[in-house]
C-alpha cells in the first residue's frame, strides 16, 4: 500500500468529498471519504492513519485557492487528495455562468496550488477527475467535463500524482446500468456512486 503508518491523508474538494462532514455526518462525512478510510482501516490495520476531510459543498478551484493555506497547507498532510473542478463546469450549464472557471484558468490555478503543496509540504498527490455521469459523450456538459478531466490527467503526470479516473470508473459502470442507478442529478452520487469512487481509490493505493 502507498500510505505508511503514521501518515497522514487530507481530501479536498468540493460536495462531493464535503458530504456533510461538518454537519450531521462529521468529521469524514457519509460518502466516498468515508468509506475509503474505512476500508483502508479494515485491510490494515496495522498501518495508523490520520485522515482529515476538507470538502466545501459548491466549491470551485476559486474557492479552493481562497482557503487552501489554511486547509491544505497548514495541516501539512503526508498526502494530499484533490477531487475539484465539478462545479468549475457546471455553473456554465445551471444558469450561473458567470461562476463557471474557464479552462485555461482554471489548470493554472490548479496548477500554482499543486505547486505550493509540493514545496511547502512535501506531499505526495492524489488528483481525482471531474465527471459527468451521462453515457453520451457528445452532449454538452459531458463533453466539457471531459477537458477538464483531460487536463487533471495532465496535471497528475506533470507532478506524478496518482490518477484517479472518476469518469471512466462511471463510464464502465453504465456499460449495463443508468445513470440514475449512480446518481439523482449526474453529479451527486448515492451510496452505490460513492462505493465507486472509494473503490477506484482503493485500487490506486494498493499498487
Amino acid at each position: 500500500m502507498l500510505f505508511k503508518d503514521g501518515q497522514h491523508i487530507l481530501l479536498i474538494g468540493d460536495s462531493i468529498t464535503d458530504c456533510g462532514r461538518r454537519e450531521e455526518n462529521a468529521p469524514y462525512g457519509n460518502g466516498y471519504v468515508s468509506l475509503l478510510r474505512a476500508f483502508t482501516t479494515a485491510r490494515h490495520p496495522e498501518v495508523r492513519l490520520t485522515w482529515t476531510n476538507r470538502g466545501n459543498s459548491g466549491n470551485t478551484v476559486r474557492h479552493l485557492a481562497q482557503r487552501w493555506d489554511t486547509d491544505a497547507l497548514a495541516p501539512r498532510p503526508d498526502w494530499l487528495s484533490v477531487m475539484i473542478g465539478i462545479n468549475d463546469v457546471w455553473r456554465a450549464f445551471d444558469g450561473h455562468p458567470q461562476n463557471a472557471v474557464p479552462l485555461d484558468e482554471f489548470v493554472e490555478t490548479l496548477r500554482g496550488l499543486l505547486r505550493r503543496a509540493v514545496e511547502e509540504t512535501g506531499c505526495r498527490l492524489i488528483l481525482a477527475d471531474p465527471y459527468v455521469i451521462e453515457p453520451d459523450r457528445e452532449e454538452p456538459q459531458r463533453a466539457t467535463s471531459d477537458r477538464y478531466a483531460a487536463a487533471v490527467a495532465g496535471l497528475a503526470e506533470e507532478f506524478d500524482a496518482v490518477h484517479i479516473a472518476t469518469q471512466r470508473v462511471f463510464d464502465h459502470a453504465m456499460r449495463c446500468t443508468r445513470s440514475e442507478d449512480w446518481s439523482h442529478d449526474r453529479i451527486h452520487p448515492n451510496l452505490a456512486g460513492h462505493a465507486l469512487i472509494a473503490d477506484v481509490f482503493l485500487s490506486a493505493i494498493e499498487l
